[in-house]
């Protein structure tokens, strides 16, 4: 793979960076990939290259390319970390099979004169994660600590795809703004299209995830590489808490390797798990009218060879309510005791018929479903806990082969203990 034509311009009232992602060794079409802000951050915005090595690194692997080359001056700890998170991705998902990716660029001989001021950011989507690790954030942090996230890289073409759902979801986050002091910077790019134009098969067999699973640490680096002139940190936040820790995309072992001299990754709130960041914004009013969980992601359609919207967002709302992403949340926020408050979603109850239609269990979020069960008892809706227990033992049943076998053996031998398992199937299918 060669990175080349990297090249900055104006477009209207936007700076856009862009580059042609060259294919060597597959038959893949060249790409011209972009990154583009606002004009008013135009001067913090840099064609820097470690964010299109990182953002390419994992694909390049992936699809046997045997070389990335940039022409361009990279950081020797970029250089490493980013061979680090390379070598747990192939560990991972393809056991070790798949040949590194070699970097060929120039090192990095002479580093730039730091900030007098250190400065930190959130890739912030509006969903529970990175919504938790904000409210955290400020209630552990001084405003003044250098550790104080002032800036929300909000991205579009990676979690969120659809304008008019863009525009509509930085309207909402007006007054989360105006209380938290945090300044939004809109992020759109092609990187995501440039993705699942790579992995048709997945999305026309409804696999995991390859973005989810392997891609989206890199990615989400990437979007931070490219404000080293505004910010020396950014958080990226977890998906998963410290006893859930599975081979994924965005984890601990993955994000921080792409650190550079001048651009410190976080992993964020590890320790807190789903519903324990689900609580935390229960008690926060201006974060619950402003929670967007729903990426609104339907199914491929052969025809037009794009994803089509399986659940159209009613008027005023920037959640469908009827995806699996849509239900696991709100049923954690009728734990919490919030659901009413929780303004983004079109309804305020939820019942069985939802939750049977919502996920099949092999969904990424399926443990948060199984994590609910009993805080639903507690709070008398057997209903709801019957609703998911009978979605997976009709799963467990039916699931034929590999999966099958796997999922009944842990139900009868390991009392439902999904965790070691679902590690084990999500690697095999992603490996097929």
């Amino acid at each position: 793979m060669k990175i080349e034509n990297v090249k900055t311009e104006k477009r209207a009232n936007r700076k856009r960076i862009s580059a042609t992602i060259r294919w060597e060794d597959c038959s893949h079409e060249d790409y011209e990939v972009y990154f583009e802000t606002d004009e008013k951050f135009a001067e913090d915005f840099d064609s820097n290259p470690h964010a299109a090595l990182s953002a390419y690194l994992i694909p390049a692997l992936r699809h046997g390319e045997e070389r990335i080359f940039i022409d361009a001056e990279i950081c020797p700890e970029f250089k490493d970390g980013i061979n680090t998170a390379m070598g747990w991705i192939s560990h991972w998902f393809y056991g070790d099979k798949r040949k590194p990716v070699r970097i060929e660029a120039k090192t990095l001989s002479k580093i730039a004169n730091p900030r007098k001021n250190s400065r930190a950011g959130l890739l912030f989507s509006g969903g529970i994660d990175s919504m938790a690790s904000l409210r955290a954030n400020r209630l552990n942090f001084p405003l003044e600590h250098p550790g104080s996230i002032k800036d929300g890289i909000f991205a579009y073409g990676f979690d969120v795809r659809f304008q008019e759902s863009f525009d509509e979801m930085v309207s909402s986050l007006s007054d989360l703004v105006e209380e938290t002091g945090v300044t939004l910077i809109p992020l759109s790019s092609n990187l995501f299209s440039h993705y699942l134009s790579l992995e048709l098969d997945f999305l026309v067999n409804k696999s995991p995830g390859v973005w989810a699973y392997q891609y989206q640490g890199g990615a989400l680096a990437g979007a931070a590489h490219l404000f080293t002139k505004r910010l020396d940190v950014v958080n990226i936040a977890c998906t998963y808490d410290i006893p859930n820790l599975r081979p994924f995309g965005n984890h601990p072992l993955i994000e921080p390797n792409f650190s550079s001299y001048d651009m410190r990754i976080r992993h964020d709130g590890i320790t807190l798990s789903r519903l324990d960041k689900v609580k935390l914004i229960a008690g926060w009013d201006v974060g619950l009218r402003s929670i967007r969980v729903c990426n609104q992601i339907g199914d491929w359609d052969e025809t037009s060879q794009s994803y089509r919207d399986r659940n159209p967002l009613e008027p005023g709302h920037i959640n469908c309510g009827r995806c699996s992403k849509c239900v696991v949340t709100m049923l954690g926020l009728l734990v919490a005791g919030a659901l009413h408050k929780a303004s983004t979603f079109p309804n305020n109850d939820i019942s069985e018929d939802l939750i049977r239609s919502s996920f099949n269990p092999h969904d990424q979020n399926i443990c948060e479903f199984v994590d609910l069960i009993a805080p639903l008892i507690e709070i008398g809706r057997d209903d709801l806990a019957r609703a998911i227990e009978h979605k997976m033992a009709t799963y467990l049943d039916r699931e034929p082969g590999l999966k099958g076998w796997a999922k009944r053996f842990d139900r009868k031998y390991l009392h439902g203990n999904l965790a070691g398992f679902k590690r084990a199937i999500h690697n095999h299918a992603v490996r097929s």
